[in-house]
This record gives structure tokens, C-alpha cells and sequence, in this order.
């Protein structure tokens, strides 16, 4: 008996009778070969772990441009934190660990740069619009490894693209994420506004912070274990009705606070600027694309492949891109 077919027999002798089997996976649209030591979701995160556009997360924004500061999150910090409550979560509902660990780490890989100013000018440039759920999904089909895409598992590709939005995912696994992707984020950007002087404690609402918690620690684990209560031993992962309504009454203040950027609103306009000229050149100027998004640019048209090349742009990469383009370089000396 291989090591990974140990552990597949684990999985069915002590998961919950909801989880999902690595055994009894969906598939990948490409097959391949069983592995000795890992199971097939266990191939997928370390697919993910390895691929560049999980590299890339750690230059792209969270919710802070340019931050002044070790300690802001990055998508690559908020991936992780997300991860980590998914894993949490999980392994007290005795759901697949590792299924919701690939998710959690896969679930941002199509964000644009500038954070969510970058996917809003996308959404307004790009004919359909943009949604990084699924251009995350699309990273992990088409967009990696030479445009091969990281042939994924489907559950994995399906938590993936419905980590957010109102069609949810079709395992508890994925349901765990989506859950834990609202629990990292709140918490962690009130965590990171505070830090910034963007908001005061005192100015929190009150009734969410007594049911949750005064600290960032205590909000994250009275919401997790909300969810671990409410969904022990059933086919559904949610919170906690007033727990939920806490969060939700959170998540409505950080919008009208921090969100919707009005502190920030001459920053948000020239990261979008920048969003908007980028992809004004490359769909004149096509043949500057990289090669793969050229193809790309033959298989699904010019607007799809500048879209994929913009989206996958750290900030810094971004900026630099635009400098090269329409900034004159400075000579010293001149005059």
C-alpha cells in the first residue's frame, strides 16, 4: 500500500460522512498518473504553491496602495490568513483539510493590481467585465504553466471561482473558504485601518464589537467557532444567525469607512488611471503584448489577452509598465 493510498483510507475512516473524498474526486480535465506520497488535492495545493501568479500575490494590494509599513497585509498575507481559518475550520468539522487548503490558496490568483480600484476599473474597461473569482479560475485553467493552465481537480476549480459571489461552491470544503475569505478579510483590514489611522477603536460599532470581541484575535474566534457549532454534523457550513448579523453589520461599516475609499479617493483615481491607459495601449498596440498573450490574443481576441496580461500585473510591475510607456525618462545633464 502507497503512502497516499494510507492516506485516502484515512480520509474515509475519519472524515465526516459530508466531506469529500480525495478519492472520490471529480477529476481533472487532463488525466494523469496517481501519485505515490500525495493525494489529489494535496498535488493541487503544492501545484498552487509553486505556480508564479502565487508569487505574484505578494506584490499585488489588499486594501492599502503603496502602504508605508511592514506590517500592511498584501494578497499574499490575506491568501494565507484566509488559509489558515479555512484549515481551521475544516479540521473541526472533520471536512477534507486539504481540499479547502488548495481552494483557500488558489482563490485569489486572478486579482489585479491596486486591489479591488484595479478589478473596479477592469470591470468598467473590459466588454462583459471582470471578476477576479473567475479570472482566478481562469489562471489556474489557461493562464499557467505556458498556457497549459495547473490542471486542477474540479472541486478545487469550482471553490475557486464561487469563493465569493451568490452562487456558492459545490463542497463544504469550498463553503469553508467562502466563509473564511469574510472572516480574514473584515477582521484583518480593521486591523490594518487602525494601524493606518484610518479609524479609532472607539468608532467601531458597539453592538458588533460586544457580540464579537474588542480585539482581532477575539473577533476571528468567536466567528469561527460559530460556524464549528452551527455546522457540526450537517450538510451546510454558516454562522451563527446574530454572530452573522454582527459580521454583516461589520462588513457594512468598513464599506461606508474604509471601502468605499473616499480617504483615499485621489490614490484609487490614479491607480485606475493607470489600469485604464495600460489597457488603452496594448489594445493599439497588441504586438507589444508578450508572447503567450499574443497567442492568447489570436485564439480569443486582442481585448482577452490584454485584459490577462493587466490582471496578472503586481503593482509595482504595473507602475514601472506605465513609466516605461508614457513617462519621458530624465536625462541629467540636459540643458
Amino acid at each position: 500500500m502507497t503512502i497516499r493510498e494510507r492516506l485516502e483510507m484515512q480520509e474515509r475512516e475519519t472524515l465526516s460522512p459530508f466531506a469529500t473524498l480525495s478519492s472520490g474526486t471529480k477529476g481533472r480535465e487532463r488525466p494523469i498518473s496517481p501519485d505515490d506520497m500525495r493525494t489529489e488535492f494535496q498535488r493541487d495545493r503544492d501545484r498552487i504553491l509553486h505556480c508564479k501568479s502565487f508569487r505574484r500575490l505578494k506584490g499585488k494590494t489588499q486594501v492599502f496602495l503603496s502602504p508605508q509599513g511592514d506590517h500592511y497585509r498584501t494578497r499574499l498575507t490575506h491568501t494565507l490568513e484566509v488559509t489558515q481559518v479555512a484549515r481551521t475550520l475544516s479540521r473541526a468539522l472533520r471536512l477534507n483539510e486539504d481540499l479547502a487548503e488548495a481552494i483557500a490558496m488558489g482563490h485569489d490568483l486572478g486579482h489585479t493590481p491596486f486591489g479591488h480600484a484595479g478589478e473596479d476599473a477592469l470591470d468598467h474597461i473590459i466588454e462583459g467585465g471582470f471578476e477576479h473569482r473567475v479570472q482566478s479560475r481562469r489562471v489556474v485553467e489557461v493562464l499557467e504553466n505556458g498556457g497549459d493552465g495547473l490542471n486542477l481537480t474540479w472541486e478545487v476549480r469550482d471553490g475557486i471561482e464561487h469563493h465569493s459571489g451568490k452562487v456558492r461552491p459545490q463542497t463544504l470544503e469550498g463553503c469553508c473558504v467562502h466563509l473564511a475569505d469574510r472572516i480574514a478579510y473584515i477582521n484583518h483590514d480593521i486591523d490594518d485601518s487602525l494601524r493606518a489611522g484610518v479609524l479609532r477603536e472607539e468608532e467601531l460599532p458597539a453592538h458588533a464589537i460586544r457580540r464579537l470581541g474588542q480585539t482581532h484575535g477575539a473577533r476571528v474566534g468567536t466567528m469561527i467557532e460559530s460556524v464549528v457549532r452551527n455546522s457540526m454534523d450537517r450538510d451546510e457550513v454558516a454562522m451563527e444567525p446574530d454572530v452573522w448579523d454582527a459580521l454583516m453589520e461589520l462588513r457594512t461599516f468598513m464599506f461606508e469607512r474604509v471601502y468605499s475609499r473616499d480617504w483615499a479617493a485621489s490614490e484609487c483615481r490614479k491607480t485606475k488611471h493607470i489600469i485604464t491607459e495600460l489597457v488603452g495601449f496594448y489594445m493599439e498596440h497588441p504586438q507589444q503584448l508578450p508572447n503567450e498573450y499574443l497567442e492568447i490574443g489570436f485564439r480569443e481576441g486582442t481585448q482577452r489577452a490584454v485584459c490577462d496580461y493587466v490582471a496578472c500585473m503586481t503593482d509595482a510591475y504595473a507602475i514601472k509598465t506605465y513609466q516605461k510607456l508614457f513617462i519621458p525618462p530624465f536625462f541629467d545633464g540636459i540643458g
